[in-house]
């Protein structure tokens, strides 16, 4: 039974009625994904997500006096892209994942027009250019990174040695086959691998947030044929050398995560073995260029989002557009993977990594 919501509440209490909100089938329902599905609610981890990008919003309301009932377009707009000094605050990608989350929370409410709905409109021409075009490798660039991963040595792996190569290579073959991002392959769980493969060799890898990405959604992708048999070896091993703890590709001999900037710098080290110039490489390439083939191997937008773990379908948008080119085939300049409003050096590596 859906319960009519109460604009008065939702003007006292914002904060506390979306919170009862999101953890609904009625939340579920104002998204545009899931039209055509049985409504069932989101996980926890989403909705702590959701309630921390609502609780920002709520806060900012709260300060200037406004009121969820009576918010404009134009207050929705110097939410999303002005800070407290006055200078842009959010990327365009994050202002509308806001505008698209306060979309579906006046749908819900019943505002006549919807002013997130207005302010996103409003706020294309604007938004849109400011995102960098994303690079992704050709197809012959792909195979060159492939083939220039840390080699295999048949006496070290069986004596134990340089584990870490072999580990760096699988989670390499992982990220650059199935578009995981950096978080997501850094806390991927032996758990999440599918061990069952289909007709065409191929696994399912179960993602779930908890621990990876902030804003990565619980998603299923395949890893092909071509990445399963590298993946396999190297669980094997890590089972053999007795790691603890059920991370796939652990940092150490004690289980540990390994650190951003330490998958940072081997992926950079692949591209340079294999001679692709890269001022930036890193996982965000890996990524854009799954994304790319995936696209234009005919996979459909929405397929193709979920199986990105992303929250909205015009996120995938940009990867129609994603550049290739021969000479500098990793120029986005985002090694730290998804992390909105970071940008420059990688942090220092982990001691031990």
């Amino acid at each position: 039974m859906t319960t009519t919501p109460s604009p008065a509440a939702w003007d006292a209490r914002p904060a506390e009625e979306f919170a009862a909100f999101v953890v609904t089938p009625a939340f579920v329902e104002t998204s545009s994904r899931n039209r055509d599905t049985v409504a069932t609610p989101i996980s926890p981890e989403s909705a702590a997500i959701y309630r921390f990008m609502f609780g920002k919003f709520a806060a900012w309301m709260l300060e200037r006096g406004l009121r969820m009932s009576t918010v404009s377009p134009a207050d929705l707009r110097e939410f999303v892209l002005l800070s407290d000094r006055g200078k842009r605050d959010l990327n365009s990608k994050i202002a509308y994942r806001y505008l698209r989350l306060l979309e579906r929370v006046f749908e819900y409410l019943g505002r006549a027009p919807n002013p997130a709905r207005q302010a996103i409109v409003a706020s294309d021409r604007e938004l849109t250019p400011k995102d960098a075009p994303m690079t992704a490798l050709d197809t012959d660039q792909l195979q060159r990174f492939l083939a220039a991963l840390p080699a295999v040595r048949e006496e070290e792996r069986r004596s134990g040695a340089g584990w870490k190569r072999r580990r760096d290579r699988a989670m390499q073959v992982v990220m650059a086959l199935s578009g995981l991002r950096v978080a997501e392959a850094i806390g991927l769980l032996v758990d999440e691998v599918g061990r069952q493969a289909d007709v065409d060799g191929a696994i399912e890898l179960s993602i779930t947030p908890e621990a990876k990405h902030p804003t990565s959604y619980e998603h299923t992708v395949t890893l092909p044929r071509a990445g399963v048999a590298e993946l396999f070896a190297w669980l094997d091993e890590r089972d053999a050398l007795g790691i603890p703890g059920n991370l796939a590709f652990p940092a150490n001999m004690d289980g540990e995560p390994l650190h951003k900037a330490t998958v940072y710098r081997q992926v950079r080290a692949t591209f340079q073995r294999a001679g692709i110039p890269a001022a930036h490489a890193g996982g965000r390439t890996l990524r854009n260029t799954f994304a790319f083939q995936q696209l234009q191997q005919g996979t459909p937008q929405d397929e193709l989002t979920t199986a990105l773990g992303l929250a909205l379908e015009r996120s995938t948008d940009a990867y129609r557009h994603a550049r290739v080119r021969k000479e500098d085939a990793a120029a986005d300049a985002m090694p730290d993977d998804d992390i909105p409003g970071e940008s420059g050096p990688p942090p220092a590596p982990v001691q031990g990594d």
